[in-house]
């Protein structure tokens, strides 16, 4: 495998900014979410999180930033939508 293919499947399979610290995102992340019982809140909490991980090592951190405030945002509206709805 050359250098080029060798960087290109690290980028895939464990890219560095999501392997900062002593645990890579993606094994917190389904940690996180293993108690979830409802698949959208996983999904949002799932964003949220990965965004927030991610941005001070990603290049654009505002940008993250405002994703991560993005599914929030959403995730907040589905618990009001269900709380006006009585459910």
């Amino acid at each position: 495998m050359s250098n080029l293919e060798n960087c290109d499947e690290k980028m895939v399979n464990s890219p560095s900014h999501y392997t900062s610290g002593k645990i890579e995102c993606i094994d917190a992340l389904d940690s996180m979410i293993s108690g979830y019982k409802d698949a959208i809140d996983a999904s949002l909490s799932w964003q949220v999180v990965k965004y927030m991980w991610r941005h001070p090592f990603k290049g654009k951190p505002l940008q993250d930033l405002k994703k991560a405030k993005w599914y929030l945002e959403r995730l907040i509206s589905k618990y009001e939508n269900e709380e006006i709805k009585g459910e």
